[in-house]
């Protein structure tokens, strides 16, 4: 009896040890291309796994193997019995349901049905929502909710922050943070990946590699592979090459030994064709066009309402030449109509929008309505009217200059065989890229980017950054990736809800360190405060102003310490004599830093003094 619980409870551990997971020589082709080639993979209880690759790499494809959706060519997936697998699909099928609650609870045990109520307020996700008029991003959120609900032991979530806004991320999160379940998470948001990852899947070329360190060790990860596999090439070569000239000049050794090295030259040059190179960077790139005038747009007091919901109360933005200005705020909060409003595409219910002279403006929809998914790639550029050539059905107008449209495909990584295929064919992150080469075909000085970032991946979202860097254009954007905004945005414009707007310095982290010290709308152009010298008379700041004059008079003095602290950081970086000639790049932007801070400095002054004399009376 001893014996027999013994036994039964080494099984039980071993049981408790083994895979929730295992992929066992798996090989894929589609349209005789191989994606997969005998491919080893296993997930473990507890895993927290990042999945990345390039976009069209098959990250989306080796999940729904995981998730037994797709069968491969070869080999075997084994799933324990009694482990649950839920996988979290881009485009679920809906068909047969009414609402999306039912989609939702589906599967749910009766009477545990509580548990998609407490996921869908966390997603911010209507249950009752008729299935006919639902959005794709409700969509998308009905999949997510009904896959968190279920609670499987493995969860397979590929892009679930797509169509979330930052309060429901941060919310995913801290579900994911602590949840028993392990995880494999496909994600473009960097924030969100340090944040939950301890091992990383890298798909490259068909490979699958496996790091147990989570993603904020992978861009090192990558780079010293990379380089690596360059050494191993480069010391080929260099063989090859050896071997090769010694083929030619020792043709009269006995012939025997010739035969040998000239067999193993041929070894080498099959090793050699049997690397595959990697894929490049996408050869994007923005043009600015013509310079617009300083002042791009203003907007002085402009209001919108719909039937009874307030979208915004009377605002003020002033957005300047080279400004890059991010709008965040939940969803259906007025973003997007913001942004139309300062476009002047919705027109506002009180106040005025100004727009500067010479405007060229480009813009990037996140809904990608401008695509037509029935077309070929070719046909969606060459019939693009901003991109047509007359008289040439196989070039497309490239800033100015015709060029083939294959040969602009594979700019922006298609290769030939795409250019026939329906864009509804493409990834997420296809598409988007699509998007991208249509955009950056004209000359722009301001650009519309609602959502820029869904669906791509890490490499072009860095590529992404450093030419919205370089462009010497104006940038409104609209997105809810953290890590984006802090790469990117020069001021942020918070969008808090009952028609609240607040603009504040820098990107999303420095708008959290600022929210609880300034809750006032104000100018996009952010008004920072008096010297610390005055705080002493600050105390007598309570008679004659308002409760939130009185909070930002108290905020002004930190919020001026802050903006002297960094003019002298960006002072002291500019005084290296060698900085223009070694880093160009750098010394522009930390001239516009430090003009822009020296700027807010004054105005904060400013500010100060007339809040000072208020309270004064």
């Amino acid at each position: 009896m001893v014996d027999v619980r013994h036994r039964l409870l080494y099984l039980g551990a071993i049981m408790a040890r083994a895979p929730l997971l295992q992929l066992s020589g798996i090989s894929l082709t589609f349209g005789g291309t191989p994606v997969f080639d005998n491919l080893d993979l296993t997930v473990q209880p507890g895993d927290r796994v990042a999945l990345v690759g390039r976009n069209g790499s098959g990250k989306s494809t080796l999940m729904k193997v995981m998730a037994g959706l797709v069968e491969a060519d070869s080999g075997t997936r084994v799933v324990p019995p009694g482990v649950t697998v839920g996988y979290m699909e881009q485009e679920p099928d809906l068909s047969g349901f009414h609402t999306l609650g039912d989609f939702a609870a589906h599967h749910l045990p009766e009477g545990e049905a509580y548990r998609l109520s407490v996921v869908a307020e966390g997603l911010k996700f209507n249950p009752d929502t008729p299935v006919a008029s639902a959005s794709g991003g409700e969509r998308r959120r009905a999949a997510l909710a009904k896959l968190l609900a279920e609670a499987p032991e493995l969860m397979l979530l590929d892009e679930p922050t797509n169509h979330l806004d930052i309060q429901a991320i941060g919310w995913l999160e801290a579900e994911l943070k602590d949840t028993r379940a392990a995880f494999v998470l496909i994600s473009h948001d960097r924030a969100f990946l340090r944040a939950l990852t301890r091992a990383t899947l890298w798909i490259d070329r068909g490979q699958v590699r496996r790091q147990e360190r989570g993603f904020e060790a992978f861009e090192d990860w990558r780079e010293t592979v990379w380089a690596e596999e360059d050494e191993a090439r480069h010391k080929l070569e260099r063989k090859i090459k050896a071997e090769a000239k010694w083929a030619v000049e020792g043709i009269s050794a006995r012939r025997k030994r010739n035969q040998g090295r000239v067999r193993a030259l041929a070894a080498l040059r099959a090793e050699r064709a049997s690397m595959i190179r990697r894929q490049g960077t996408a050869a994007m790139e923005f043009d600015a066009g013509p310079t617009s005038g300083k002042l791009v747009i203003e907007a002085k007091g402009i209001s919108k309402a719909f039937d009874d919901k307030i979208i915004l109360k009377p605002f003020d933005l002033r957005v300047l030449r080279g400004d890059r200005i991010a709008f965040v705020g939940p969803n259906g909060v007025g973003k997007t109509t913001l942004l139309k409003m300062l476009t002047g595409e919705v027109a506002p219910d009180t106040g005025s929008v100004k727009h500067g002279t010479n405007l060229e403006i480009a813009v990037f929809d996140q809904a990608r309505a401008t695509l037509d998914l029935s077309m070929s790639l070719w046909d969606g550029l060459v019939n693009d009217p901003d991109m047509a050539v007359s008289g040439r059905s196989d070039q497309v107008m490239v800033r100015g200059t015709p060029k083939h449209v294959v040969a602009y495909l594979k700019d922006f990584l298609f290769d030939e065989a795409q250019a026939r295929a329906p864009i509804g064919s493409l990834s997420g992150g296809e598409r988007a890229r699509l998007l991208l080469a249509r955009i950056m075909a004209k000359p722009s000085n301001l650009l519309i980017l609602d959502e820029p970032t869904n669906d791509l991946d890490v490499e072009t979202l860095d590529l992404l950054q450093d030419l919205l860097g370089e462009y010497d254009g104006t940038v409104l954007l609209v997105s809810h990736d953290r890590d984006f905004i802090d790469r990117v945005a020069t001021t942020t414009v918070a969008l808090e809800g009952e028609g609240r707007a607040t603009a504040y310095a820098g990107g999303w982290s420095d708008y959290q360190d600022q929210k609880p010290k300034a809750a006032e709308p104000r100018a996009a152009a952010p008004a920072p405060a008096p010297k610390p010298e005055v705080a002493q008379s600050l105390k007598k700041a309570a008679q004659g102003l308002t409760f939130t004059e009185k909070h930002r008079l108290d905020a002004l003095p930190g919020i001026i310490e802050k903006l002297e602290a960094e003019i002298g950081k960006l002072s002291d970086f500019l005084s290296d004599p060698n900085l223009f000639s070694t880093s160009p790049d750098k010394f522009r932007r930390a001239s516009e830093g430090l003009a822009e801070r020296q700027a807010a400095l004054s105005a904060a002054e400013e500010e100060w003094l007339m809040l000072e004399e208020k309270a004064a009376g």
